[in-house]
């Protein structure tokens, strides 16, 4: 993956719900709507090194910072409510009628749960490391730690140290960590970006609707979907994913080799690859 800096692209602004939500893009034809996980310091910028080769293969993807991260507006409620309602929202601003959606993370079960409401709209939908989207190992055998960058509602911002090595549990290629890279992720670490992450801790509910759990749901889904995970991924992610594949042997999964959760980072050619034999198809 080529590591990025914030300006090698033109910031974007467009107005969804009343804020200033930040976007980059690349390229043309069908839009890929690239979404970003909710870790502390998460943001648009996570793909800056998907853009170009996306843009290569005849796609426009669009990276946004979703409300509470990065350089967008804060949103007045933290639950994931905001967010979710912002994917349609930041959709339509943009004036597509349909797009492909690419979660990382937490957005991946944003991702389906708008595919499902709202299939016409959305063609495909591409999860990259969701762990949210994988079936519970029976008996509730312990899953691996997870490291602590996904905890809300620390007391106070990160240092650069701290931030390194928020990043190191979530990448298996560490050297993709350059200074760039990681003054970059801490500027979005901090300040109301930091705010937000505290009151997201506070807050709840806003994933959507109840019902059977999405990885469930996701087998019967009338838009396709295909998962990738590192096979190194967190929470026993590895392990989950085949007993999904077991449960459902004609759900599209790939797991790649040498990938943390990381997905855009640490798989960067390979999840490209994936997905655009997957949209080609």
């Amino acid at each position: 993956m080529d590591t990025l800096t914030a300006s090698a692209v033109e910031d974007r602004f467009v107005t969804v719900d009343g804020l200033s939500i930040r976007y980059v893009e690349a390229g043309e034809g069908l839009p890929l709507i690239l979404l970003h996980g909710a870790s502390l310091g998460s943001s648009a910028d996570v793909f800056l090194g998907n853009l170009a080769p996306l843009a290569a293969a005849g796609f426009r993807p669009i990276a946004f910072d979703q409300p509470g991260f990065g350089l967008s507006d804060n949103p007045t409620d933290f639950s994931m409510a905001p967010r979710r309602k912002s994917i349609l929202g930041f959709i339509d601003a943009m004036g597509f009628e349909k797009a492909v959606l690419i979660g990382h993370s937490q957005s991946g079960n944003m991702a389906v749960a708008t595919a499902l409401e709202h299939p016409d709209r959305i063609s495909h939908v591409v999860i990259l490391g969701t762990g949210s989207l994988l079936p519970p190992l029976p008996g509730g055998a312990p899953k691996k730690k997870a490291p602590v960058e996904g905890r809300e509602g620390t007391p106070q911002e990160p240092t650069l140290e701290e931030t390194r090595k928020l990043l190191e549990a979530t990448l298996f290629h560490h050297e993709l960590i350059t200074d760039d890279a990681l003054a970059l992720r801490q500027s979005r670490s901090i300040g109301k970006n930091f705010t937000a992450f505290v009151e997201r801790g506070k807050a709840s509910g806003g994933g959507g609707k109840g019902g059977a759990p999405l990885w469930q749901q996701m087998a019967s889904s009338p838009v396709p979907i295909r998962l990738i995970f590192g096979r190194e991924d967190r929470a026993n992610a590895y392990e989950r994913a085949m007993l999904l594949k077991e449960t459902y042997p004609d759900i599209d999964l790939h797991i790649v080799d040498g990938c943390k959760h990381l997905v855009p980072w640490d798989a960067a050619d390979e999840y490209v690859r994936l997905t655009v034999e997957f949209l080609k198809s």
